[in-house]
């Protein structure tokens, strides 16, 4: 799954960098992603929004064994 998981980050990650932001694939454990924001989303007060609205509702549409997405 951790192959999964970061196939569907490499799709999002130039929104991010757009914005001068990035994301880092740290682990997935028992459907629980852990990533590391980089960049402008590191410090960005609507990063919360990003990792929950964005990285997460994405990455449990198209890999239904995502339960959750977590910043480290």
């Amino acid at each position: 799954m951790q192959e999964q998981v970061q196939q569907v980050l490499d799709q999002i990650r130039p929104h991010l960098q757009a914005d001068g932001g990035d994301v880092q694939l740290v682990s997935v454990e028992d459907g629980v992603v852990k990533v590391r924001l980089q960049g402008a989303c590191a410090g960005c007060p609507m990063s919360i929004m990003t990792l929950k609205n964005g990285i997460e509702r994405i990455l449990k549409q198209q890999i239904p064994e995502v339960k959750e997405v977590r910043a480290v």
